[in-house]
Order: structure tokens, then C-alpha cells, then sequence
């Protein structure tokens, strides 16, 4: 009760951030896929097409991955250290080469029968359990609040960004890093979804000063979701230093999902 009073007076105080006024830019071939909990909206474009993508957290709901890989025969590299999480990825190998049984449920946490995983494999769906950091370094991954929530937070936004809470410690590394690992050329990544519990703005900016520039960013700003003066400046300069780096906004779900495009190809 306290912290929905507290949350309640949080949004009160700061109303919305200006992101969350974005709409769809009107004329582009927009498509979403995924469940209603995990599905991400992007640009349909031919360059997807056998093409590379990373989709950094993966919670329970692997819907988005497992239809981009069918759709467009691609490779999809997932991040994500959370013990549900990489428990979730092995019972779905468990499933590689069978189709879906049931329908998504709702909520985060889907069955693995859900998926059709009847074109999936260890090539083409591949899982990296460390974090997706601004640097190599072993540190804190703080627990939700909630024990029934599975989205872990190396900022820990959701407990006021404290430093004290409890925490495992986890392996972390930069995109590149994680792309020399596996031999992943930089350039043939068309496509980038960060849902990181507020670590993307660490992220996106080492992405940037590496100079790297994949064609598709969805981010999920989650500390919109407990929106303060600390929550909004974060959020401003991931998307400053994305505008500065060409990338232009061209849609939002009006909460906390954005897509960039980035608009100076060479």
C-alpha cells in the first residue's frame, strides 16, 4: 500500500515524460510480433531477412525472439544472466524442432509449449547468459521487490537506484565483447531490443562511442515506470546521445517502448 501511494504521488508530481507523447510516424511499414507482455513493435524492411538481431532480456517470454527467428529465418542472440531466465532458455531447447501446443498466456511468463520451435535451434536462437553492460567487470544484479517478478537491475532503479539491497553477482560485458565471442560481425546486426531494467542508458551510450550503429534500436525506458528527476535526465540522455548518433524516434507505445532508426546510413 505504501508504494503504490508512493508511486501514485510519483506520477502526481512529474506527470509524463515528453518521450511518451510519441506516436507512429505516419507511412512506415510498422510490424509488431510477440505476446502482449513481450511483443516489440519495428520497421519491415528486407534487410531483415536472414539477418542478425540481439534481443537483450529475456525474462520468461520468448515470444519475440521465437517469431523473429521464424519469420524472417534469422539469427537471434539473446542476453539475458537471470536464473529464471536461462532456465526458461533450457527447457525451450528441451523443444527445439517441435511446434507450439497452446496459446500465449498472459502475464511475463509463457510456456515453452507456446513457441513454435519447429526452425529452432542452437544456431539460429543462441543464449548468453552474462549481462549486456558498459563494461567488462563482474557486479551486482539486484532482485525485484516482488519474488514473483523475474526482471532482475544492475541500476536497481526500483529500489530508488540504492546499492544495499540484495543482489547476485553476474559476469557482465559490452556488445561488442559479446559479438567477438561468438564470432558475430558488428555490421550484420540490422536490429537491437534492450529491456534491461534500466541499464540501457549505460548501454546505449557505450554502443555509441564503440561506433556502433545497427539500422533498428527498441528500447524499453523502464525507469518511466517510476518516473522522478533522476528517472527523466537518465532517460534524456540515452535519447540525446541517440539523436546525436543519427537515430530518430518514430514510434512509442506511449508508456515505455520505443523504436530508433537510424537515418544517416552511409
Amino acid at each position: 500500500m505504501i508504494e503504490r501511494i508512493g508511486n501514485w504521488l510519483r506520477e502526481k508530481r512529474y506527470k509524463r515524460h515528453r518521450l511518451q507523447t510519441v506516436r507512429a510516424r505516419h507511412g512506415l511499414r510498422l510490424v509488431t510480433l510477440g505476446s502482449d507482455y513481450g511483443g516489440w513493435t519495428f520497421l519491415e524492411d528486407e534487410s531483415l531477412q536472414g539477418c542478425t538481431i540481439v534481443s537483450a532480456g529475456l525474462g520468461e517470454d520468448a515470444s519475440f525472439d521465437v517469431e523473429f527467428a521464424n519469420r524472417y529465418s534469422a539469427r537471434v542472440v539473446i542476453i539475458d544472466p537471470t536464473p529464471r531466465a536461462v532456465a526458461h532458455f533450457g527447457a525451450m531447447k528441451k523443444r527445439f524442432g517441435q511446434v507450439g501446443e497452446t496459446g500465449y498466456v498472459s502475464g511475463g511468463s509463457q510456456p515453452v509449449e507456446a513457441y513454435d520451435l519447429s526452425t529452432c535451434s542452437e544456431d539460429n536462437l543462441i543464449m548468453v547468459d552474462r549481462a549486456l553492460w558498459c563494461r567488462n567487470e563482474t557486479l551486482r544484479f539486484f532482485l525485484p521487490k516482488n519474488p514473483e517478478h523475474v526482471s532482475h537491475s544492475i541500476v536497481n532503479f526500483q529500489n530508488d537506484y540504492r546499492q544495499d539491497t540484495d543482489h547476485l553477482m553476474v559476469q557482465a560485458d559490452t556488445l561488442r565483447e559479446i559479438l567477438d565471442d561468438h564470432a558475430i560481425p558488428i555490421e550484420e546486426v540490422q536490429l537491437l531490443k534492450l529491456d534491461i531494467e534500466g541499464a540501457e542508458v549505460e548501454v546505449l551510450e557505450q554502443i555509441l562511442a564503440d561506433g556502433l550503429r545497427p539500422r533498428q534500436i527498441c528500447v524499453e525506458y523502464d525507469e518511466l515506470n517510476r518516473p522522478g528527476k533522476k528517472a527523466f535526465q537518465r532517460v534524456d540522455a540515452a535519447d540525446k546521445a541517440l539523436r546525436a548518433a543519427g537515430y530518430v524516434c518514430v514510434y512509442g507505445n506511449g508508456s515505455t517502448d520505443y523504436l530508433y532508426l537510424h537515418e544517416k546510413q552511409p
